[in-house]
């Protein structure tokens, strides 16, 4: 949500990132960063804004996708805890959209956009059994929780950034630590350097639409050097259910 020098996303960036194969974009409490979004949201239905923003808000918070394999459904949702804007109930929000979405496919990935560890978990427990994936965004931090709930959700509770790793949440270092020692104004460009790709991958029963297996993602960026030794990846596989037996 922050492809717009740290701040936001644009119209052409959208675009850029769609031709590049970016299938859908979710974002969070900086969607309305670049106000030209504002207008532009609702000519590309593939950039979403939280599903939990009232009626009547710009754009949509949910996209349903053709594939070769079938149907699948993205619904991007804010949490509450430390986040502006408050915005409405996300249980109540998500719950309602994945309920519309499930007459139609049964395979849904959930953005869940927050700032707290415990609501972040707490949405995806709800939401076990209901949607395929519940992956965590916001806090510029990969965790390493990921793995399959008892009814079949994938989880991660942030996928972390794809940006600068030699930096403060893809900020320039400095200008940060200044801040934080002197208490005063100050901008914060974005670092640069080595950049790393991060998130997660999932393997989904199409079928079913229940999670087979998670896997974090941690890659050098197309511009950075190799690593001399990656750190190993670890695969989380959902044991088969009674009916796949």
């Amino acid at each position: 949500e922050n492809a717009a020098g740290g701040r936001g996303i644009t119209g052409k960036i959208t675009i850029d990132l769609l031709r590049a194969g970016v299938s859908v974009i979710t974002t969070g409490d900086h969607i309305w960063d670049q106000k030209e979004i504002l207008s532009f949201i609702d000519t590309e239905p593939r950039l979403l804004r939280p599903v939990n923003y009232p009626a009547g808000a710009p754009g949509s918070g949910s996209i349903l996708l053709e594939t070769p394999k079938g149907k699948i459904g993205v619904i991007n949702v804010q949490a509450r805890t430390f986040m502006q804007p408050i915005l409405e109930n996300p249980f109540r929000a998500v719950e309602a959209a994945v309920t519309k979405m499930r007459s139609e496919t049964a395979n849904i990935i959930v953005d869940a956009h927050g700032e707290t560890t415990s609501e972040k978990i707490a949405l995806g427990r709800f939401l076990d059994g209901k949607v395929s994936a519940v992956i965590g965004t916001h806090t510029h931090v990969q965790t390493a929780d990921e793995q399959i709930f008892p009814g079949g959700t994938a989880f991660l509770c942030d996928a972390g950034m794809c940006g600068p790793v030699n930096s403060i949440l893809g900020r320039a270092i400095d200008p940060i630590m200044n801040r934080f020692i002197s208490n005063l104004p100050a901008s914060f460009p974005v670092a640069g350097g080595e950049v790393r790709l991060r998130g997660a991958l999932i393997e989904i029963d199409e079928a079913t639409g229940r999670a087979v297996r998670i896997t974090r993602v941690d890659e050098p960026g197309p511009s950075s050097p190799a690593t001399a030794e990656a750190e190993p990846k670890i695969d989380i596989e959902q044991a088969p259910s009674p009916e796949q037996t």
